[in-house]
């Protein structure tokens, strides 16, 4: 069987079992606060599981797209190296919400397994649930007795909590599970080798395909289990795995779901794919190259198609890490120098048509956003290897100079010692610092200890032949350098790494990152059983209500209250519109202020500060009525936006992201050019053509979402909807669009918009703000004036333009004559400066004051004293403006052959003036802030050649 046919093979059996077979889920998630990434079936159902949510059916089967990289379920750096791990995969699953449990689950696991795959059932090993004596919980005897009609008894294993417990996360549903293992070795090694022995022992050819997950209890935050009102059965088979079984295969990357990207990668390459090459092994590092590229490009596609573009924050950075990864990968072991990922964007698309076709749609931009984004990363590839090399060529120009102090006729330790420090400490500058003053003790420590002059070279060479932990970790965490491709290019040049200190550096961001995201979340305390929840914020502002639950959360050290209404018109955070905010009045006239709303697994919460003193009284929930007047505003304006763009762009623009609250809108869509001004002005004009016409708002809730499809509406890539949506249209042949939020009742309450930025936002994305209403009122007025303060200006000229225009030719012709003349006063100070060399040491030492108006007239003199002056060690000093200011020129064959550097000679000549700088090893400047300094420095600078 095809991997389609397996696919489509698990579906058909489940829905003749009376399951309803629902999409997938993007695997971008939002509402949910606890996760970034759909990492299991389960994530679109959790609010089932959470009792939050009424279940439409009770049965349901799917294959969901499935991203594991961070947090619990940390796959990726496993990615590639063995036979079975992913950052994108699809899990099959059934769903039972309250209806059948073990029996049911168990049976048809097997009659799908033996009787529709027919696989070998001498291969397949199932666990149970073991027990755990201190969680007080019994062995699961039940679903050992439901295999024992099933599986032969020797092929029935206990398992542990770790294994055979699934909890959602800290809290939460949770239950015993039963996972089912096949064996792939051949029977040569099976004979030799029970299978029961190394199940769930990380064997590459003993493997979980399937997990059944029983959920009978509820977690509280105390630790205590509690069984739940409802049993629900949550299962989940890795297609990956389950294909390659079905086609006999050792690996997962040996199926027809990997290998037409395989072949094509080798192909294009011009590498052969080992399948069976082992680390060490000739082949090894190239099939792991094809097998990460081959896996990435699913998780970074499909991230993108739901609408998540790399980034450097959050789920953004997940994605663009991962990307980066693959293009290392191509770039160190495939040899592709120019970017190639990209290209397997079409060949993916392909794959997944009529299955997943969010990608097929939208291939073209997916592919453009991977480009981009590989010749973004190339390059910063690029900027790391010069450093690194940077670095090399420093600890060469040390141990040479070392070299020099060590081979002199006669050893004194102890001026080989002061020379070693003096190095160190003014002319080793590397990454912006040179080694600070408890770093210096420690190495005189170490070479003073020392007993023969090679050992006290030895430890010279060794303090500047290491890369620094916090230098490797910059390579790896600023410009994406794998740590053991920085180890492989530091033993081809015979540098040694600070491992410990990169761990420690490693270690500290994550910490750092924990800090940042740490929530303490208590448990519901829950006032009254009401499992529903009615939105009221279409139709009214205000509502009378009672708190159903509630829970206290902290976070960043804040303390704050959530709060859940049986009844609220507080629009919840979604689709890019911002929460209400606003009042909860009591009867006895306490106030309890709404700072948030937002929407966890469907549920809306509302933050608060503190609890009410009568929690269980009535209370009237008062939306800010005036935010919410200026979010509806902005949010029909964006749907006219993205009409209007549509017109004047082209039906390609696509939303990408947004922002609305009361203040602007921002929208991001999918275009590969900067939108001209022309345009901007077409796409204002339409909109605000609209806001005249006062279009009434038509809003149908509860339509069939393929109903609301067929009639043309506009749905958003990435967004989960469910069987019913609500259309919002602002005239049928204009703006027609699914959507949750609050809008005007008609255009004309909009008032006015007006496009007040375009700027791109990442590849193929651009992004427009907005304003509207008084907003745009206050920006027009405040432009007026503005120009309006011009005019008295330029003394009211009948052309505006003309006159701006004037003035600033005027200003280019002045800067041009007073360039002249501080050239011609450069020219002369030259010949003056040039006749006040002091030969020092074979050296032309020169160290003075000058008058000159700015920084680029003293370069420019240094310069040119540097064409006329052989051996030149230069030093000028200078108050600009009140401010001081220094520059060093160094003849370059003083840099390399007295190992002479501007950039850490200007540090220390900085200190006399208070500051700072820096440069190149032959050129730097400083700046400061104690003019009186200047002349201190000078009389410093000597020293440096003395």
């Amino acid at each position: 069987m095809t991997a389609t046919q397996i696919r489509q093979a698990f579906l058909d059996f489940f829905a003749k079992k009376g399951h309803t077979i629902v999409p997938s889920a993007p695997i971008v998630i939002k509402n949910d606060p606890t996760l970034m990434f759909t990492n299991a079936g389960m994530n679109q159902f959790k609010a089932i599981f959470l009792g939050e949510e009424t279940p439409k059916f009770n049965r349901a089967v799917d294959t969901q797209r499935c991203l594991r990289v961070s947090g619990k379920h940390n796959d990726l750096e496993e990615v590639g190296i063995d036979t079975y791990h992913h950052t994108m995969f699809e899990m099959l699953g059934n769903w039972s919400f309250g209806d059948y449990f073990k029996k049911e689950a168990i049976a048809w696991s097997w009659e799908l397994l033996i009787d529709v795959y027919k696989i070998d059932k001498s291969r397949l090993y199932v666990t149970y649930f073991e027990g755990d004596e201190k969680e007080g919980l019994e062995k699961d005897t039940e679903t050992y007795n439901f295999w024992k009609e099933f599986a032969d008894e020797a092929n029935i294993l206990p398992g542990n909590k770790k294994d055979n417990f699934w909890e959602m996360g800290e809290t939460g549903p949770c239950g015993p599970s039963s996972e089912i293992h096949y064996d792939n070795r051949p029977d040569s090694e099976r004979a030799l080798i029970d299978g029961a022995t190394l199940v769930n022992g990380d064997h590459d050819q003993v493997i979980e395909i399937w997990n059944n997950v029983f959920m009978q209890f509820n977690r509280l935050k105390d630790g205590s289990l509690h069984p739940l009102p409802a049993k629900h059965v949550d299962t989940g088979m890795g297609f990956e795995r389950l294909v390659r079984v079905m086609q006999g295969k050792s690996s997962n990357y040996d199926t027809d779901v990997f290998q037409p990207m395989i072949n094509f990668i080798a192909e294009k390459s011009g590498k052969k794919y080992n399948s069976a090459a082992k680390p060490g092994e000739e082949g090894w590092n190239e099939a792991v190259a094809m097998r990460v590229l081959a896996d990435h490009i699913r998780a970074i596609s499909f991230a993108i198609a739901d609408g998540q573009l790399p980034s450097n924050n959050k789920a953004g950075y997940v994605i663009r890490r991962i990307l980066r990864r693959a293009v290392r990968y191509s770039y160190q072991y495939l040899d592709f120098k120019e970017p190639f990922l990209n290209q397997l964007v079409p060949l993916l698309a392909e794959q997944f048509k009529g299955v997943f076709d969010n990608l097929v749609e939208q291939k073209d931009f997916v592919q453009k956003v991977v480009l981009e984004e590989e010749n973004s990363f190339l390059r910063t590839l690029e900027k790391g290897i010069k450093l690194f090399e940077l670095r090399r060529y420093r600890i060469e120009m040390a141990k040479s100079r070392f070299s020099v102090f060590k081979d002199e006729d006669y050893f004194d330790k102890t001026a080989f010692v002061n020379k070693v420090l003096s190095f160190l400490k003014f002319e080793y500058f590397i990454d912006g610092k040179v080694y600070d003053d408890e770093q210096i003790k420690n190495i005189e420590h170490s070479l003073d200890n020392s007993n023969t002059v090679p050992e006290t070279f030895d430890i010279a060479v060794r303090f500047v032949g290491t890369i620094p932990g916090d230098f490797a970790f910059a390579l790896y965490d600023t410009y994406g350098f794998p740590i053991d491709l920085t180890q492989l290019m530091a033993r081809e040049n015979g540098i040694t790494i600070d491992m410990e200190g990169f761990e420690k550096e490693l270690q500290q961001q994550k910490t750092r990152s924990r800090a940042a995201t740490a929530i303490d979340t208590g448990d519901w305390v829950v006032l009254k059983d009401d499992d529903t929840v009615e939105f009221t914020g279409y139709d009214e502002t205000e509502s009378i209500a009672h708190i159903v639950k509630y829970r206290k959360v902290k976070a960043k050290g804040a303390e704050q209250y959530q709060i859940v209404l049986d009844k609220t018109p507080f629009y919840a955070e979604s689709g890019g519109q911002v929460g209400d905010k606003g009042e909860l009045v009591f009867p006895d006239g306490e106030i309890i202020y709404v700072t948030d709303t937002k929407k966890e697994n469907g549920l809306i919460i509302h933050y608060v500060d503190k609890l009410p003193e009568d929690i269980d009284d009535a209370l009237t929930a008062i939306v800010d009525s005036s935010l919410r007047n200026r979010t509806n505003s902005n949010h029909s304006a964006t749907h006219l936006l993205h009409a209007a763009m549509k017109q004047v762009l082209g039906t390609h623009v696509n939303q990408k992201g947004s922002l609305v609250n009361s203040d602007y809108l921002r929208f991001d869509f999918s275009h590969f050019a900067k939108v001209t001004d022309d345009e901007l002005a077409q796409i204002e004009a339409i909109v605000n053509q609209k806001v005249r016409e006062n279009i009434p708002l038509k809003e149908e809730r509860s339509v069939l979402y393929a109903e609301a499809i067929s009639s043309g509406v506009t749905a958003l890539f990435g967004e989960k909807y469910g069987e019913y949506v609500r259309v919002i249209t602002f005239d049928d042949e204009f703006s027609k669009e699914l959507c949750g939020g609050t809008h005007v009742k008609a255009t004309g309450q909009i008032g006015f918009f007006k496009i007040i930025s375009e700027s791109a936002v990442a590849a193929g994305v651009r992004r427009i703000e907005a304003i509207t209403g008084i907003a745009a009122e206050d920006y027009i007025i405040a432009q007026d004036k503005l120009v309006q303060q011009l005019k008295e200006l330029l003394k009211n000229p009948k052309d505006l333009s003309k006159s701006v225009e004037s003035l600033l030719e005027e200003n280019s012709k002045l800067k041009k004559e007073i360039e002249k003349s501080v050239l011609e006063k450069s020219a002369g100070l030259k010949n003056e400066l040039a006749e006040k060399v002091e030969q020092v040491n074979g050296i032309n030492f020169i160290a003075q004051k000058v008058q000159l108006p700015n920084a680029d007239a003293i370069k420019n003199l240094a310069y040119q004293l540097k064409d006329i002056v052989s051996d030149l060690f230069l030093v000028l000093a200078a108050d600009i403006d009140g401010k001081p200011s220094l520059t060093v020129m160094i003849a370059e064959n003083l840099v390399k052959e007295k190992g002479l550097n501007a950039g850490n000679i200007v540090r220390e000549l900085a200190k006399e003036i208070k500051g700072g700088g820096g440069g190149q090893p032959f050129f730097a400047t400083a700046g400061g802030s104690d003019v009186s300094g200047l002349d201190k420095a000078l009389e410093k600078a000597k020293g440096f050649v003395a």
